[in-house]
């Protein structure tokens, strides 16, 4: 948990207007604290500036009237619909190259038929890379702990991408985009057309206000020279 929490004094030392009013969920499934550990960590990220909106812990309904409600029956939103948790644990299986384990119901767990969706599968390439064919809604969040994100489509305002490796997008980049989550200071961010809530590569942000003017609505590449992110316009 130390090491946990200096990786993200590290980020919010770097960004330190990135969880301004932005409610977040604690996801404590991999943890499993009991409840005076929950509301030592809660206390912990109040003091850093993060307010948290809800938890997420499996086999509990409530906790104590203290602390933020229990999220229940939540779903990860994704371009193919919503996965329940097997689901985008079978995704991680295959994004490092591990085959999901057998199981009498695993090849019907969180798969959507692409022809009634209206949206294709994103796919894992064996490089690691996520490719995603088909536009990302608003209020739909991409996380992808393994590599490069590649989208396809736009991305609409209100949602938010999140890679450990680079991010291309093909159409328009609206939303947040934040490369190098896991600290990856080579990451960059490409975009066909800039309209970008924020742009994030290791830590280091630029919003749209400070790109107003100067790259707003032009393809453009975000990426760190030194201790500064650059975004620079691709001809």
């Amino acid at each position: 948990m130390d090491v946990w929490l200096e990786g993200l004094d590290h980020w919010i030392g770097n960004s330190p207007g990135y969880f301004a009013g932005r409610p977040v969920v604690l996801d404590l499934n991999t943890l499993k604290p009991d409840v005076a550990a929950i509301e030592s960590l809660v206390g912990v990220l109040g003091h850093r500036g993060i307010r948290i909106y809800a938890i997420e812990l499996d086999g509990h309904t409530a906790l104590e009237p203290n602390l933020p409600p229990v999220l229940v029956g939540a779903k990860e939103a994704t371009t193919d619909g919503l996965l329940p948790r097997e689901a985008r644990a079978e995704g991680f299986d295959k994004a490092e190259g591990r085959a999901p384990e057998a199981g009498p119901d695993k090849d019907k767990v969180g798969k959507v038929d692409a022809s009634k969706a209206g949206v294709s599968e994103p796919q894992v390439e064996a490089s690691g890379t996520l490719m995603i064919k088909a536009p990302i809604r608003s209020g739909q969040a991409i996380v992808h702990p393994h590599g490069d994100v590649i989208v396809l489509g736009s991305v609409a305002s209100g949602s938010e991408i999140i890679a450990a490796g680079s991010i291309h997008v093909y159409g328009t980049l609206r939303g947040r985009a934040s490369a190098g989550a896991l600290g990856n200071k080579s990451a960059r961010i490409f975009c066909r057309k800039n309209e970008a809530e924020l742009l994030a590569v290791d830590g280091w942000y630029v919003t749209a206000e400070e790109m107003e003017g100067v790259s707003r609505g032009k393809p453009v590449q975000a990426f760190l020279d030194g201790d500064a992110l650059r975004v620079s316009t691709l001809s």
